[in-house]
């Protein structure tokens, strides 16, 4: 099990294990990537990409202008010229045999959670959306988002604050007598509207003011949520953990099967879930070993390896161990809409509401009648009510994961919020005309996309990234595919999947500095890995700011999981954005804030700065005694030894540096 545990997923992505284990050495980098690699690899594309029409106003990203306000519209036409205008050949004609590893691997980790989501909306919403309603709006979306979309790294998806929302939209519905079709479609119709107006008046500068300290607690929440459903998620009966529970749902269908032994299924579901998991890193991690005789193979291997652990461990479950029954994955029979009529009026549901009926009168529309209001005309206005909590939920969501994707990756095909904000309107518009969810950028399956398609040097650090349209117009080709296929979807057992969704939910952690600051908590001091915050930033202040996040995480995750409050779920993320811009501030001084959770420019610069000021602090507790702390001096001449200070206490522990009277009274210089 050690395999997949998080202080082994350093081995894999992330920092090498060298320099979470080593005081010495200096980054000074991010933990993300490189600055120096990433330097040389932009060098080489710009010198050997060729683009399909030129970039007549020379810009990458579409928002090169800071922040500053365009004028309206203008926003939109900037993104289409920077994005699809200009990279939309390239990225239609990259095809590498990685783009076929990472499209199955994501359809599995993209298919899985689609048809759990699609069971939750039909017990939710009373079978008026389900499976195959989430499975349709899951393909033709990414398809069409993988054709025209701006950023075609994201990938789009059902969350659990969307499917609180349009919850909830049903509760209404129930409680004003109108069919919830038709009030989730006029709530949609104004969804889309002010995504449209947002996009137009180009909201999404607001995006500019993100940090990854929002960026950081979202993108853990949304990895916690992928860890918890596979191992045992304590809000819902969804994980390994619930096997072991004698009354789960999971058991009832073998109730009558007397050989049935649920601790045998429990104990191999465990086992089948590690397994997938700790197989799949294993693979991944041979790009970067001795074995098989090139690069070539192991590259392969590597690109493959989700799909080789997910086919070995199907194998296992269903041939080694053919007589313990597991769980397997519930699909519909059939390619149809979930909701079954009682009636010609279609307004009822067979057969809770009319059990005395033996067989359906037939299956709902597909387009929903706009019209039937059940007499209550105002019911189009009343939509903007819920509409409006759920363009702050949407807007939030997909800008948050844009910005992290962006943010965290050396992505050079820019950046596409306004024009990627019309067509995600368009999408949400057509969808809640046609009676399907809504989806939105998903955190995780974004994140494990794009490492999926980057490139690492030998210690791990992402150095640059394939981007392709090709892997997600397959990846959701696979899901429609699969719509037509619904039989070979049943032979997958469910604990090989919830090894997938922790392989995700680990993986998609190794480049979240506030998962790292977590971990920090544990750490004995000296032995801090090298990179510039643990070197110029006090170890409380450090601390202080992963607590700050803690506290906002399980906030989040109370607002998420308790539904009497989830409606609520947006507007805490919401409050995230003022907490960084006005109240850290007042608890953090700016260089600590640059360092704890600037871009690597405002890094770079501040770190010039110091040293430039004499600092080239290296502020790292020494193993000699509990109150020591060694700081080098800037001075060039002495070739980065410089000169060690030891005078000061552990009270006197801030962000200050030896002044040149100091350094003559106080500090010893060391030998070369």
């Amino acid at each position: 099990m050690s395999a997949v545990t998080p202080s082994n997923e350093d081995n894999f992505v992330g920092l090498p294990l060298d320099d979470t284990e080593s005081s010495a050495g200096s980054d000074s980098g991010r933990l993300l990537y490189n600055n120096t690699d990433q330097t040389d690899v932009e060098n080489a594309m710009m010198t050997n990409e060729e683009n399909c029409s030129p970039n007549d106003d020379g810009h990458d990203d579409g928002h090169d202008d800071g922040g500053k306000k365009l004028t309206w519209g203008r926003g939109i036409i900037q993104d289409f010229r920077t994005t699809v205008g200009t990279h939309w050949c390239k990225e239609m004609s990259n095809f590498s045999l990685k783009t076929i590893g990472v499209s199955i691997f994501i359809f599995f980790a993209a298919v899985a959670p689609a048809i759990t989501f699609g069971a939750v909306y039909a017990k939710s919403t009373n079978n008026n959306m389900g499976a195959i309603e989430m499975l349709t709006a899951t393909a033709w979306n990414g398809i069409f988002y993988g054709i025209i979309g701006g950023m075609p790294m994201m990938i789009n998806g059902a969350t659990g604050p969307v499917l609180a929302i349009q919850t909830v939209i049903y509760e209404m519905s129930r409680n004003m007598d109108i069919p919830f079709l038709t009030l989730n479609a006029w709530t949609g119709l104004w969804l889309g509207f002010l995504l449209a107006l947002a996009a137009f008046v180009d909201l999404n500068r607001i995006m500019h003011h993100l940090s990854r300290f929002t960026d950081e607690i979202f993108a853990s929440l949304i990895a916690s949520i992928f860890i918890l459903d596979a191992i045992g998620n304590p809000f819902n009966k969804i994980g390994v953990a619930w096997y072991f529970v004698p009354s789960h749902d999971s058991h009832d269908a073998y109730e009558n099967d007397p050989n049935y032994d649920w601790l045998n299924t429990a104990f191999l579901s465990l086992i089948v879930m590690v397994g997938t998991c700790s197989t799949a890193f294993f693979l991944r991690n041979i790009k970067h070993g001795r074995f098989f005789p090139n690069q070539t193979i192991r590259n392969l291997i590597c690109d493959f390896a989700v799909f080789i652990s997910l086919i070995t461990w199907v194998l296992v479950a269903n041939v080694l161990f053919s007589s313990v029954k597991t769980e397997k994955l519930n699909v519909p029979d059939t390619f149809a809409p979930t909701f079954q009529c009682c009636d010609v009026s279609c307004a009822t549901s067979w057969p809770a509401d009319c059990p005395d009926i033996a067989e359906p009168f037939g299956r709902r529309p597909w387009l929903v009648d706009l019209g039937d209001l059940n007499g209550k005309q105002w019911a189009p206005f009343f939509a903007i009510v819920p509409a409006l909590l759920a363009f702050i939920l949407v807007f939030l969501d997909d800008g948050i994961t844009w910005h992290l994707i962006n943010k965290s990756f050396p992505l050079k095909h820019g950046e596409a919020y306004n024009y990627d904000s019309l067509v995600i309107a368009f999408l949400i518009v057509a969808n809640s005309i046609i009676g399907l969810p809504w989806l939105v950028a998903s955190t995780v399956p974004s994140v494990i996309h794009v490492q999926a398609m980057a490139e690492k040097n030998d210690k791990g650090r992402v150095t640059k990234v394939i981007e392709t349209r090709l892997t997600h117009i397959l990846i959701h080709g696979l899901i429609l595919a699969s719509i037509f296929a619904l039989g070979l979807l049943r032979m997958i057992p469910v604990p090989v999947l919830y090894g997938v969704f922790l392989f995700m939910g680990i993986a998609s952690l190794a480049t979240n500095e506030f998962w790292h600051r977590f971990k920090m908590l544990f750490m004995q001091p000296s032995r801090l890995p090298e990179v510039p915050y643990t070197k110029y930033v006090p170890l409380r202040k450090q601390h202080l700011l992963t607590g700050i996040q803690i506290f906002i995480f399980i906030l989040l995750t109370i607002f998420r999981s308790v539904k009497v409050v989830a409606i609520a779920f947006p507007v805490i993320i919401k409050l995230c954005i003022p907490v960084r811009m006005f109240c850290l501030p007042k608890i953090f001084t700016e260089e600590e804030l640059a360092l704890l959770d600037g871009e690597d420019e405002e890094i770079d610069e501040v770190v010039d700065r110091f040293q430039k000021e004499g600092g080239h602090s290296v502020r790292r507790p020494d193993q000699d005694g509990p109150s020591a702390f060694d700081y080098t001096a800037g001075d060039n001449e002495h070739d980065g030894l410089g000169a060690v200070l030891r005078h000061r206490t552990r009270s006197e522990r801030r962000l200050t540096y030896p002044t040149h009277e100091e350094e003559k009274r106080d500090v010893k210089i060391l030998p070369k």
